[in-house]
């Protein structure tokens, strides 16, 4: 039996290149609409994709803002008015700010002029603040939020794809959050 061939390595390279641009989620021309946990794009429109090493640095040197755009849990809907409700506490980044619902494909008129308005308040009319948007890794509502905010004409835009739960993986700080905004009150 005659041993198999093999492939020199740059035809090996380049078959492994087709086959991960084939493997690809194109980016949609609007935001995602549902199915938010799903595999996502490589890159977001108007913002720069970044990973958590380069987060890390990012954040060691202080002016970027992440921010956590996680639905908040939701009273369940069968519960009793005054039946005590706890629920579990959420991690985020150390540092971040919980924005709630933002990353929603479709936002209500009272909540994207609130999200707005709360960027243009942290930014101080800066346009050149740094924001770093994520949720949980293969979450499409980091994505959306990031879309967004480049939208509002923000120019340095992050969207961190590997989320809190890939930040954790990596044994970086986390601190338990409390939800901001109109979302945070349901």
């Amino acid at each position: 039996m005659a041993a198999p061939r093999r492939l020199p390595a740059a035809a090996a390279a380049l078959l492994l290149a087709i086959g991960s641009a084939a493997a690809a989620v194109p980016e949609p021309e609007g935001y995602r609409q549902d199915d938010y946990r799903a595999d996502v794009p490589n890159t977001v429109a108007g913002g720069l994709t970044i990973h958590t090493k380069a987060l890390e640095a990012l954040l060691r040197h202080g002016r970027a803002v992440p921010i956590d755009v996680l639905p908040a849990p939701r009273r369940p809907a069968g519960m009793r008015p005054g039946q005590p409700w706890m629920p579990e506490p959420h991690r985020s980044i150390s540092g971040s700010l919980w924005l709630p619902d933002v990353g929603r494909g479709a936002l209500s008129p009272d909540l994207e002029q609130w999200f707005r308005d709360r960027l243009s308040l942290i930014a101080a009319g800066d346009r050149n603040r740094p924001f770093v948007f994520y949720c949980l890794s293969r979450c499409w509502m980091s994505w959306n939020a990031a879309k967004r905010a480049a939208s509002y004409g923000y120019h340095r835009v992050y969207w961190y794809p590997d989320g809190a739960d890939g930040w954790e993986k990596a044994g970086l700080p986390t601190a338990e959050a409390t939800p901001e905004g109109p979302a945070a009150t349901n």
